[in-house]
């Protein structure tokens, strides 16, 4: 008999778990497309993983029907500002289910790469993208990466968009190219990282790995040093456990990438879609997001934890604000 094991990208976010401790796995739902579920807890750690309110439906949204978008116009949208981007999605269909979007053989095994996208309202999120759920086969000698993408275009109504796009199928498909575009250039990233040895050399990784690097550098002290101080001092107040990444080693390095991991993708998206957030919303919205990733806030020392958030948000604005004015991306 064929043994398979599953070994989930971040079980060490167990914990983060908790938030939807009375919800449905998303796996669990995935097999009917149709209806939404209504809470959220993930089979599987996503890459940025929120505060748990904003994973719950606002219910005047379930009224409005999502299905009136149209896949090749959101697909369009995409190919027309990244074509390593189209291709990811090129043929994975937003209903949920899995659809093989890569597949290589290196050192004898067949290494293969699924995406699952799904369009519903979820709550307060623009989007979520999992870190993959592997799948390996000792007998086929495959290992499959398993990534989950849901999109939640919620801010329909929102001013400048309803300005621009007066017509709803418009609007709805616009804002989901804009979220999906977001969330495929961190499953992109995510997905090089897994390839062999030699095979991940694409524009968007390139270019990523050279805005880490740039965000590493002594061109960005003190504000990196800032923000790195404040991760580390969130990490301390963070509660020990063994199911909280809080203290382990790297952790710091590893809160770090990300945060520059959302500015990439941030800058990116807004180049090719416009309607561009301000550094301060976003380093409001990633510093406590980061914090969060490591371990939530404890009663016992909840003002020192929201200050240093504080903190942490202001250093990071300053970080940003001083990559954008140093660093010129690619168009």
């Amino acid at each position: 008999m064929e043994q398979e094991t599953q070994t989930a990208g971040a079980k060490k976010a167990s914990s983060r778990e908790k938030a939807g401790s009375q919800a449905y796995s998303i796996r669990e739902k995935m097999s009917s497309s149709a209806s939404p579920f209504p809470y959220l807890a993930p089979a599987f750690a996503p890459v940025s993983f929120p505060a748990p309110e904003y994973l719950f439906y606002s219910p005047t949204l379930l009224q409005l029907d999502l299905n009136i978008y149209r896949e090749p116009v959101i697909k369009s949208l995409i190919k027309k500002h990244s074509e390593d981007l189209y291709r990811l999605i090129k043929k994975t269909h937003f209903d949920g289910k899995y659809y093989q979007v890569k597949s290589v053989r290196s050192g004898g095994w067949e290494y293969c790469w699924e995406l699952a996208v799904r369009v519903e309202f979820f709550g307060k999120l623009q989007g979520l993208a999992f870190e993959p759920e592997r799948v390996i086969s000792r007998k086929r000698k495959k290992i499959t990466f398993r990534y989950l993408i849901l999109v939640n275009p919620h801010e329909l109504w929102d001013e400048e968009l309803v300005e621009r796009l007066w017509n709803i199928q418009e609007r709805i498909e616009f804002l989901t190219a804009k979220i999906l575009f977001h969330e495929c250039i961190h499953v992109f990233i995510s997905l090089e990282k897994t390839l062999p040895s030699g095979l991940g050399q694409t524009d968007i990784s390139l270019e990523f790995r050279e805005v880490l690097e740039f965000a590493n550098s002594g061109k960005l002290c003190p504000e990196s040093y800032g923000v790195k101080l404040h991760i580390q001092n969130l990490s301390a107040l963070s509660p020990a456990s063994p199911e909280s990444s809080a203290g382990k080693p790297g952790i710091v390095s590893e809160i770090y990438e990300f945060l520059i991991h959302e500015k990439y993708s941030i800058k990116k998206t807004d180049q090719a879609f416009g309607f561009s957030w301000s550094n301060r919303k976003i380093s409001r919205n990633y510093a406590r997001m980061a914090a969060l990733k490591m371990a939530p806030c404890s009663d016992s020392n909840k003002k020192d934890w929201e200050r240093e958030v504080f903190r942490l948000s202001r250093d990071v604005e300053e970080l940003y604000d001083r990559i954008d004015s140093t660093y010129v991306f690619l168009l």
